[in-house]
Formats: structure tokens, C-alpha cells, sequence
């Protein structure tokens, strides 16, 4: 036989050896279509190494949490009742323009009490009854920190990487590298909660689920309460299924002219939500319809959970989205952010999460999902130990603090009944283990299998990452 000569080749041969390299790649694509996914990058091939979750369900408690009033006991405050927090302990460190100008800071123990709980004996707040039940479940961090002071940029710092907008999600990025386990349904899912109570409810930017600059379908959806929980998803009155399909072929096939003639990635990305639109048409009525759930359900969750929009009835459909492949479920709860009447409206937040949180996560236990889903709770920083404004005996507010707070973790690879770091004896400086936000984000990536050094995009001439060029995985916390 000749060698096959390229440059001495009929149309006859070369439309013969063409078709071979066709065929072999659409077959390929066929066993792998993430291989031939738009917009290939260095995370074409993730995981990078073997799993131990499947999915996150991030219980993001916006406002910030006080960590004294929750899961870092200092019992030795209760004798420093209105004291001056001594200078040394604040060193340079900087305030707010709430307290700034406060003639004093004087320290405030936490009204509620504390006490052991579990096997593992961890200590936390009376406020937490259900939560406690669960100690031997999750594991504590109480060494977490931050740089931001204010909680846009640091919700937007946690839920980013960075404290600027413009950047993706968390979910963006889980989105990006490991696709969807369902193709009828969005592989990220965002859902925002008010408190029941009288607290103040800070506003979300929809960055905080948004792509930044990955390709838009990477972006969370939002789901709302009510009859409609993704707006504009369901046809107009005239507008049957049939109709809405054959819409749909004739746009897409002048998106695919345009697509043919630009190139523009973000052509592509506007046919394929439009596609998804219409399987969600199907999908997501069943899937947010909780009325059919048993009775003994709404009471593990509480009394909350039917009403539509309350984070209990969040965390029922959470659980829903997970058993149905969503890869990345984000709850936000408002309303923690307490700089007076503290003890009153924690009491409330705790109410409306505490149950529901822990119903949840026995849920997943039963249900053989908490092995393989990594579940998050916490806010975006911390609480100071000196009041915000006038301290009384049982009242008190209290400021934003970004040197320490508190977080847990439970589920997929994580250790349980655990806790993790130390702060001083006003919980307002770390001496134990710290784990900065990046050290966060890094861990969670790890547990999904993902280097989070090596999942990038090439934007503007640079690689970005999630942890920008910080993060260390937290090795203690995990089994």
C-alpha cells in the first residue's frame, strides 16, 4: 500500500479519511460530552481525584451569627459583667463606625447559658436545643476569620473569594467544574428566607449566586415561594406545551445561525437555558410542590415549615433538590444582624433555624445522603464581645467582628462530635488553628475532589481561582 499523501489527495480520499475522525469524535462526545463542552478549560477533567461528597447544601445565616451567644463559651465573661474590654486585647485592630466613637466598650457576657452535649461533650448554647441532639454529628470551627468588617464585602469575600463583585459564586465555580447530575433541573440552586421575628434583615445582591465571569449557565437559579418559584418559567394562558417547543426550535435555530456565524460563547449559553427552561417546565412543579410531603415531616421541621418562604420549608425542598441530583443547594437566612436587642432577636433566629437545620440533617442521615453531601452553616463574620450601645443586665447589642467567629460543618469526610481552634477569653482574637475563609472554600472544594489550585479560568489575560492565590485545606477537620 501507498503512504496516504495530504498534499496529493482526491476529494473522493480526503471525505473518506474525514469521516473516520468524525465518526471517532462523535462517538466521544457521546461517553463523555463534557470533553467537547464550550468553554474547555483546566477543569475539563475534574474531579481530580476521588470524592467524598456529591453535592453542598450551604446554610448561609446572613447577618452574622454571634459566636458568644452560640458555639464559643467563655464562662469567665459572667465576672466582667460591664468591665472595659482591656486595650491589649483589641490592640490597633479596627472598629466600626457604629462603636468607634463609643466613650467605652464594655464587656457583655451572654444572658444564655451553656452546656455539654453528646459523647464528645461539646459545649453549646441553650438556644440550640435541636442542634445539640446533633453534637456527635458536626464538627465546630470556632477559629474562623476574615478581613472584612461590613457584610456585603465579606458575604461577598465567603461567597466569591474576593471582596469586590464581578467574580463567581461558589456554586458558579462547583457548576463549572463538575456539571450537573440532573439535566431536567439546574446543577445550582440559591434561596433566600426572612426571619419570622422583628431583626434586622441585611439585603442580598444576587452576586452572591451569580457566574461573575464564567459562562451564565453557571450562575444559581433562585427559587421563590409561592406559586411560581422561578419567575417567568411558566407559559402564558394560550400557550400549550406543543407550542411552546416548536417556539422554541424555530429561536433556536437562529441562535444556532448566529452562533455558526460569531462564534459567541455566550450564543451557546443562551440556547441551552432557553432548553433547560422548558425541562424545568416539567421538572420544577413536582419538585417544589412540599403539600404531598408526610405530616410527620412539617412537625420534625417545625412550625414554620409550611409556610412558603420560611427557611423550614426551604430546608424541606433543600432536601428534595438534593434526592433529585442538584449538585449545590444555598440557603440564605437574614435577619442576624443584631447591634441592639441582641438577646431578643437571636432568641428569634435561632427559632426559625435551629429545628429546621436539624431536621434536615436527620433527613439526610436516614436517608443515606449525608454520607456523600457536605453540609455548611454559618455566617459571614462574627460578633463583638463589648456592647454596641447602652448594656444592661439583660440586654445588650453587639457589633461586627471579623477576627473570630464561629461555623460548622457536617456530613461527606468530615469529623464528627469535633471541635476545631481556640479563641482568648473574650472570643475576640484567635490563639488556636485559624482558618481563613480561603482555607474554607479550599476544604469544600477538596471534599468535592477538586484541587482548588487547579480549577481556573483564563480571564483578561489571568488564570482566576476561586481562592485566588490563598487557601490551605483544613487536614484536622477532615476523616
Amino acid at each position: 500500500m501507498h503512504p496516504f499523501d495530504p498534499l496529493n489527495v482526491t476529494r473522493r480520499q480526503f471525505l473518506g479519511k474525514a469521516s473516520l475522525g468524525l465518526g471517532s469524535a462523535a462517538l466521544a462526545s457521546l461517553l463523555n460530552p463534557r470533553l467537547f463542552a464550550a468553554g474547555a478549560s483546566s477543569s475539563a477533567l475534574l474531579p481530580h481525584f476521588a470524592p467524598k461528597a456529591k453535592r453542598v447544601i450551604w446554610l448561609t445565616q446572613a447577618g452574622a451569627p454571634s459566636q458568644l451567644e452560640t458555639f464559643d463559651y467563655k464562662p469567665g465573661l459572667a465576672a466582667m459583667f460591664d468591665k472595659d474590654m482591656p486595650a491589649s486585647v483589641r490592640g490597633d485592630q479596627r472598629l466600626t463606625g457604629f462603636t468607634s466613637g463609643q466613650g467605652r466598650l464594655p464587656i457583655a457576657p451572654s444572658v444564655y447559658k451553656f452546656s455539654q452535649h453528646g459523647q464528645s461533650g461539646m459545649w453549646l448554647s441553650e438556644l440550640l436545643p435541636h442542634t445539640a441532639k446533633l453534637a456527635d454529628e458536626i464538627c465546630v470551627i470556632r477559629s474562623m476569620h476574615t478581613e472584612a468588617i461590613n457584610h456585603d464585602p465579606a458575604m461577598t469575600l465567603m461567597q466569591t473569594g474576593h471582596m469586590n463583585g464581578g467574580r463567581p459564586s461558589f456554586g458558579a465555580w462547583v457548576s463549572y467544574g463538575l456539571g450537573t447530575m440532573n439535566e431536567n433541573l439546574p446543577s445550582f440552586v440559591a434561596m433566600v428566607s426572612r426571619p419570622s421575628g422583628k431583626t434586622n434583615a441585611q439585603p442580598l445582591h444576587e452576586r452572591m449566586w451569580g457566574s461573575g465571569f464564567l459562562p451564565a449557565k453557571y450562575q444559581g437559579v433562585r427559587f421563590n415561594s409561592g406559586k411560581n418559584p422561578v419567575l417567568f418559567l411558566n407559559d402564558p394562558p394560550g400557550i400549550t406545551t406543543a407550542r411552546r417547543r416548536a417556539m422554541l426550535d424555530d429561536l433556536g435555530g437562529l441562535n444556532h445561525l448566529t452562533l455558526n456565524d460569531y462564534q459567541d460563547p455566550e450564543t451557546r449559553n443562551r440556547i441551552d437555558q432557553f432548553e433547560m427552561a422548558f425541562r424545568m417546565q416539567a421538572s420544577v412543579p413536582e419538585l417544589s410542590d412540599i403539600s404531598q410531603e408526610p405530616e410527620k415531616v412539617f412537625e420534625a421541621y417545625g412550625p414554620e415549615s409550611k409556610k412558603p418562604g420560611s427557611f423550614a420549608a426551604n430546608c424541606i425542598l433543600a432536601r428534595r433538590l438534593a434526592e433529585r441530583g442538584v449538585r449545590f443547594i444555598q440557603l440564605y437566612h437574614r435577619g442576624w444582624d443584631q447591634h441592639d436587642n441582641l438577646p431578643s432577636g437571636i432568641k428569634s433566629q435561632c427559632y426559625d433555624t435551629d429545628q429546621p437545620t436539624a431536621a434536615l440533617l436527620m433527613e439526610l442521615k436516614e436517608r443515606g445522603l449525608l454520607e456523600d453531601t457536605l453540609v455548611i452553616w454559618g455566617g459571614e463574620f462574627g460578633r463583638t464581645v463589648f456592647s454596641q450601645g447602652k448594656l444592661t443586665a439583660d440586654n445588650y447589642g453587639r457589633d461586627h467582628h471579623p477576627r473570630c467567629f464561629s461555623i460548622w460543618m457536617a456530613g461527606a469526610g468530615i469529623k464528627r462530635g469535633h471541635v476545631l481552634g481556640e479563641t482568648d477569653d473574650f472570643s475576640y482574637n484567635i490563639v488556636k488553628d485559624p482558618v481563613h475563609i480561603h482555607d474554607l472554600n479550599a476544604t469544600a472544594l477538596h471534599l468535592l475532589g477538586i484541587d482548588h489550585t487547579r480549577l481556573t479560568h483564563r480571564f483578561q489575560g489571568r488564570d482566576f481561582r476561586l481562592t485566588d492565590v490563598h487557601g490551605h485545606v483544613v487536614d484536622k477537620i477532615l476523616v
